[in-house]
């Protein structure tokens, strides 16, 4: 994984905290809750965003009100991980509409997929329509996840770790 490190201060952290709570919440009040002025807020966001720390922000929807009930999780193992091979798939599995996350790991398995369902006939369908066709598969296993046992958006060591915080700007 490529990244190019930010320096970020406490008060940079605080900001993110408050953003990963509510992504919409206007510089004035993210100011006056971190006790900062607004315009000093504004600076601090604009800076993370061009940096890109901050990528960009959505609506969290409830997948399970909208009817996608199911989860699965795709193992596939490719025939070959020559560059090619990776390539074709890679280009193939973001053009698949019920890939919801797609990544490529480490150990037996070359990549993890996970897909949003509303029932088993409905894995069945993309099961056929878009996974049995993507290019050079040699195996895929699946796995219904029987109970969510945590969903975050952000993970709560990053602000742990911004509290540690002591260089930087401030």
């Amino acid at each position: 994984m490529e990244s190019t490190k930010v320096e970020l201060d406490r008060i940079d952290f605080r900001i993110l905290e408050a953003l990963s709570a509510d992504g919409r919440m206007s510089d004035v009040a993210l100011g006056e809750s971190i006790n900062l002025s607004s315009t000093a807020v504004a600076r601090r966001r604009r800076i993370m965003e061009e940096s890109g720390v901050i990528t960009g922000y959505n609506a969290n929807l409830s997948l399970q009100a909208l009817g996608f009930s199911g989860v699965v999780i795709v193992m596939v193992e490719l025939r070959s991980q020559a560059e090619h091979i990776l390539d074709e798939f890679e280009q193939e599995v973001v053009k698949c509409p019920s890939i919801s996350y797609c990544g490529f790991i480490s150990g037996d398995t070359d990549f993890i997929i996970m897909i949003h369902v509303s029932s088993l006939d409905e894995y069945d369908n993309i099961y056929r329509r878009e996974l049995s066709n993507l290019p050079h598969v040699a195996k895929i296993r699946s796995s219904f996840v029987l109970r969510e046992v945590a969903r975050r958006t952000t993970v709560p060591v990053i602000f742990e770790r911004g509290k540690k915080q002591t260089n930087g700007r401030g």
